[in-house]
This record gives C-alpha cells, sequence and structure tokens, in this order.
C-alpha cells in the first residue's frame, strides 16, 4: 500500500466553496452564475466579501441569476440572497426545484391577530367576576367560623383534648416575641402625639389639658388600633404563611388523611392565643405610649411627672380602658380569622402562597380600621371626658 492510502481525506478531498461569478449572454445582458454549497457553514468565513458581491451585482435589475450550479442551499444561504435582491425575489431567476421552498415563504407576510375591541360590558364582567370572588369568601370564612364553634363546643364538653401546648405556643409568639416592636412604635407616636399637642395647648394656655389628650387618644383610640396593625403585619402574616407552606408541602392533606382537624390543631390555638395576647399588647403599648407622651409634655411643657401621673386616672374614666381592651380582642380574634383563611385558601404553588399572604395582611388592617371605625359611631357616648 502506498503512503497516500493513509493520507486523511481532508487533505486529499479539496474543500470546496460559495462561488459568484459574471458573465455575458449570448442574447444580451449579464447573468450571474453561483455555484458551491450556499449554506453557512461554508460562506461565514467570507460573509462580508460575498455580501458587498451580491449587493453590487443586483444593482441591475436586468440581471439573470443562475443557481443551478449550486450543490447545497440552506435558509441562512436563501437569506442572505433575499436581502441582497432588496427583499423581493430576483425578476431572472433560474434554481433547482429543491430549492424553491427556502425563498417560497420569505416573503410572505405575517398576519397580525386582529387586537380585539375594548367590550363595554367588559367592566361589567370584571364587577361580576370581583363580586363572585367575594361571595366565596364570605361563604369560605361563615364556614370556617362555624367549624370553629363547632370544635370548640366539643373541646368544651372534653377539656382533655384542649391543645393548651399549641395555644401556649401562639400566646408566646404572638404576645412575647412583639413586645419589643409594639414599645417602639408606641413610644414613638406618644412623643409626637405629646410634642404636637402641646405646642397648640401652649397657644391657648390650656398645658394641662395635655393629660386629657394624651389618656383619651392612646387608650382608647390609638392603642387599640396600632396593636392591631402591627400584630396583622407580623403575626398575621406568619400565620398565613405557615399554613401556605403546610398546604404546598401536602401537610394539611396528610392530617386530613390522619383524621387530625385542622381547626382544633392550628385554627383554634391561633384564634384564642391572639385574643389573649391582643389585650396584654394593648395594656403594654398604652403604658409605654404614655410615659413617651409624659416624657415629651415634660420636656416642651415642663409639666411633673407626679402631676401627669396623679391627674390621669380622673382625665380618663376607666370606661375607655375597657373599651379599649374589647376592641383588643375582637381585633385579635378578626386578625386570627382572616389570616388562617387565607392561609387555607393557599393553593399549593409558591405564587399563590405570596399572594395569599399580601391578601391577608392587607384584608386584615383594612377590617381593623373598619371594625376600629364601627366601634367609634357605636360607642361615642361611652367614657365621656373627665
Amino acid at each position: 500500500m502506498s503512503r497516500a492510502d493513509f493520507m486523511p481525506e481532508s487533505n486529499t478531498t479539496p474543500r470546496l466553496e460559495p462561488r459568484l461569478r459574471r458573465h455575458a449572454r449570448p442574447e444580451g445582458g449579464e447573468r450571474v452564475e453561483l455555484t458551491g454549497p450556499w449554506i453557512l457553514r461554508a460562506f461565514e468565513a467570507q460573509l462580508t466579501e460575498l455580501a458587498g458581491q451580491l449587493a453590487e451585482h443586483s444593482r441591475d435589475a436586468n440581471r439573470h441569476w443562475d443557481l443551478s450550479g449550486v450543490t447545497r442551499l440552506d435558509h441562512a444561504g436563501a437569506l442572505l440572497l433575499w436581502r441582497a435582491w432588496g427583499g423581493r425575489r430576483a425578476p431572472h431567476l433560474t434554481l433547482r426545484p429543491e430549492h424553491e421552498a427556502m425563498f417560497s415563504g420569505l416573503g410572505a407576510p405575517h398576519p397580525r391577530e386582529p387586537h380585539p375591541g375594548r367590550d363595554w360590558r367588559d367592566p361589567l364582567v370584571g364587577l361580576g367576576s370581583r363580586l363572585l370572588a367575594l361571595r366565596d369568601h364570605l361563604l369560605d370564612f361563615a364556614h370556617l367560623v362555624g367549624r370553629i364553634a363547632i370544635d370548640t363546643a366539643s373541646l368544651l364538653r372534653k377539656p382533655r383534648d384542649i391543645p393548651w401546648l399549641e395555644i401556649s405556643a401562639s400566646i408566646y409568639r404572638t404576645g412575647a416575641q412583639a413586645l419589643f416592636i409594639t414599645a417602639l412604635v408606641g413610644f414613638l407616636i406618644g412623643v409626637v402625639l405629646s410634642y404636637l399637642s402641646s405646642q397648640q395647648l401652649k397657644t391657648f394656655g390650656a398645658d394641662i389639658f395635655i393629660i386629657n389628650l394624651l389618656g383619651v387618644s392612646v387608650i382608647r383610640e390609638l392603642g387599640p388600633v396600632l396593636a392591631a396593625v402591627l400584630v396583622a403585619g407580623r403575626s398575621g402574616s406568619a400565620m398565613t404563611a405557615q399554613l401556605g407552606v403546610m398546604r404546598v408541602t401536602e401537610e394539611l392533606d396528610a392530617m386530613t388523611v390522619i383524621g387530625i382537624p385542622h381547626t382544633v390543631r392550628l385554627i383554634l390555638p391561633k384564634v384564642l392565643g391572639l385574643a389573649v395576647s391582643m389585650p396584654l399588647l394593648v395594656v403594654w403599648t398604652d403604658a409605654v405610649a404614655l410615659i413617651g407622651g409624659m416624657m415629651a409634655a415634660h420636656w416642651e411643657l415642663g409639666l411633673p411627672y407626679s402631676l401627669f401621673l396623679a391627674r390621669l386616672p380622673d382625665a380618663v374614666p376607666i370606661a375607655n380602658l375597657w373599651l379599649g381592651l374589647g376592641k383588643s380582642v375582637v381585633f385579635g380574634v378578626l386578625i386570627a380569622l382572616i389570616a388562617c383563611h387565607f392561609g387555607l385558601r393557599i393553593e399549593p404553588n409558591t405564587e399563590s402562597l405570596g399572594t395569599g399572604t399580601t391578601d391577608s395582611v392587607v384584608t386584615a388592617i383594612t377590617m381593623v380600621i373598619v371594625v376600629y371605625a364601627a366601634f367609634a359611631v357605636m360607642f361615642s357616648d361611652v367614657g365621656s371626658f373627665g
């Protein structure tokens, strides 16, 4: 065997490249002849040169293009020629039948889908969808409340089944762990409220009435609603997220299969825990807010601490304290129910978890404000100024 028999095939076979030549036609005019493979792998090294030659030859629209010598043609080669021809098929073209499909779809316009017009019924459809969603929420919420009432009645008949451990854990998470944030916000609110009020009362020489203003506004109004908003954002979101994660990880389904009711082990401890911790948080927030207001009144008006503490019980009737504590219990139960309601409605995916937690917090805070306004109207005559 000779040495040539061991030579690689790539060294013995010349590499074919795309070529184009211009020839004069016997009947007149010129003909541009293309030969070789017009595929991307073959002409990518000389793409700029070929594009320039094609553009130069395409200036004369009467030239005949002969592509019968093209051995291989892909979409890149067809697009290169199509652009050289000005985005249209050359008027004088000789083409192999198997290459005809490469150019058939280039000039076809892409139909655009007609933009749907705005229907006058769209707002009504959107309103109807929201009303149906609201109805579903109300029905599910009523079902949850009824289920809790039934389970509570059964637990009262069997006190040994009451989940004391879960209730105490809920009180710790919603109450003890929230002491710092409620104290901080309450203190700052007390300082700001006292400082701004002192500026106005000093103008009229009514410095002593800062005690009445701070006592009633903090104990009766600001303390309960401020603590409720903080708890709704902190503990309410945590409750919804916990139930949502249990839905995503199918723990709720596993509890159903085992026969453990959700309301007894998950919902009821959260409701009772928040109903117990909210009044305690309100008392704590009121006390810290009054301390901040008392300090600001001392700095701004020179009001002694002893005078503030001595006149506070006479300036604020005890009915305001009981009214604030009653509000706090309602707020706590409402926040827990709303948080658990949205947590149970979360679908087993992460997107629904984030949306449900956001909706839970927004709804809880909104309902706290609505109930707060209702309390203010219904009990406007309770706890008159002293």
